[in-house]
């Protein structure tokens, strides 16, 4: 039976590292997926891939080890639970702004008592398992993005809802939220500030905090702050610069 190996990486205090998926397309996940990082992300807010895309990506990334994580376009019932019975390992779920919105997610999350997810896991049970039902807690990893000055007036409340498995910062929205001039500076004092209050609320309540970078340069220092779940890429930013490169150099 497959295992979702994101929770061991993080009983060991590492991080995941992760790339964002724009591209809608089998072949270009496929290829990222066998990078070798630990969590691909489907990006179904502001990628181009819809609900068909979604499972063909998923069932491209199922060749490797990394595990499916999909960004939901936003915090409604069905669209997580389709992702879920799909095959995804988790859900990043867009501006999460209060606890009752964050309960919601939670609960989209989990089968019946702990919460309200419809039974339905059509390929989960496939390609996981026959025993998904009985494992999948740890196939439905649920969190919260923070991402506005609301998010972040409500923190601990959000941070302490049961169930909730991590808080992931979105940087771009909420340095446009902070009024920061450079939208997405990490950088900022008011965003190295936000960072750590979110750090810290991510330890208090034993959440695995995560973040939004766009290169393994800006990423590695925030891993080495506490981040555990990292992105360092996207496929769109690979592609425009890996062909800007080839294209200076052959001009050159």
């Amino acid at each position: 039976m497959k295992q979702n190996p994101l929770p061991e990486l993080w009983k060991q205090d590492r991080t995941a590292y992760t790339c964002w998926l724009s591209i809608p397309g089998s072949w270009s996940a496929e290829v990222m997926a066998h990078a070798g990082f630990d969590a691909v992300v489907v990006d179904l807010q502001h990628g181009l891939a819809g609900n068909d895309a979604m499972l063909a990506m998923l069932q491209a990334i199922g060749t490797t080890a990394a595990a499916p994580i999909v960004r939901v376009p936003w915090n409604e019932p069905s669209a997580v639970m389709r992702a879920l019975d799909a095959g995804a390992y988790g859900i990043i779920c867009p501006m999460v702004n209060t606890r009752a919105q964050c309960e919601a997610l939670v609960a989209a999350c989990r089968f019946p008592p702990e919460g309200s997810r419809s039974f339905g896991p059509t390929r989960s049970l496939v390609s996981i398992g026959p025993d998904y039902l009985s494992r999948s807690r740890s196939f439905a990893l649920a969190f919260a993005m923070i991402e506005t000055a609301e998010a972040l007036a409500n923190l601990d409340a959000i941070a302490g809802v049961p169930g909730l498995d991590g808080l992931f910062i979105g940087p771009w929205d909420l340095s446009l939220a902070l009024g920061i001039q450079r939208a997405g500076n990490l950088a900022d004092p008011a965003m190295v500030e936000a960072c750590d209050r979110i750090l810290a609320a991510a330890r208090k309540h034993g959440l695995v905090a995560g973040i939004y970078a766009d290169s393994a340069a800006q990423g590695r220092p925030l891993a080495a702050r506490g981040f555990r779940l990292v992105n360092v890429a996207t496929d769109t930013m690979l592609l425009q610069r890996g062909a800007e490169a080839e294209l200076a150099q052959a001009r050159a």
